[in-house]
């Protein structure tokens, strides 16, 4: 669920995956139906996407470079070895923090990045269980704020209570409670 992006006409479900796929959908959905409501969201953060649809499918596929490789982009010009994918950024730290990075085989920056990477496998990529219930709350508020039984479900949703949850969202349009639903299977192990 990483990279993949949803669409939804209303309550109904459009299309799911990759953004460039559920851009291109949803730009021809709109062609035949320019009064439709179609909001993208990215299924890793449960955020809404903005896109701009006007001109060709060259031209909108163009735009997504801002979404696939907008860091990639800003960082190719700064300092760092952008030819190997090393950035450079300012971090702040403590002195203490400081003192035992100069204390490290490797230098500083070798061991911050051992220690990112140790932190990465320890999660396996996985969300935090705040992470993913954030993920929930942003899609459930734009498409299910208004329907019966929300309030409760987000209750239920932070507390993990996965019956209530599903007794509470029981009523909520198909689409909309099976993408709720995919989106917090990681909460309520669901998988």
């Amino acid at each position: 669920m990483e990279n993949t992006y949803t669409a939804f006409e209303g309550s109904k479900l459009l299309v799911r995956g990759p953004l460039d796929k559920v851009v291109l959908k949803s730009k021809h959905r709109l062609e035949k139906s320019p009064e439709a409501s179609i909001l993208i969201f990215s299924d890793s953060t449960g955020r809404t996407i903005d896109f701009n649809f006007h001109g060709s499918e060259d031209d909108v596929l163009k735009r997504l470079e801002i979404y696939v490789s907008g860091e990639e982009a800003k960082s190719a010009n700064g300092p760092g070895r952008p030819k190997l994918g090393v950035v450079s950024r300012e971090v702040s730290l403590l002195p203490r923090h400081w003192e035992w990075l100069a204390n490290q085989t490797g230098g500083a920056s070798a061991t911050l990045r051992k220690l990112i990477e140790s932190e990465q496998k320890k999660s396996a990529g996985g969300l935090s269980l705040k992470q993913a219930q954030e993920r929930v709350y942003k899609f459930m508020s734009v498409l299910a704020g208004d329907l019966e039984g929300y309030e409760e479900a987000l209750r239920a949703l932070y507390r993990k209570d996965v019956d209530s949850f599903q007794t509470h969202i029981k009523s909520w349009p198909r689409d909309v409670k099976t993408h709720t639903l995919t989106l917090a299977a990681s909460i309520f192990d669901l998988s």
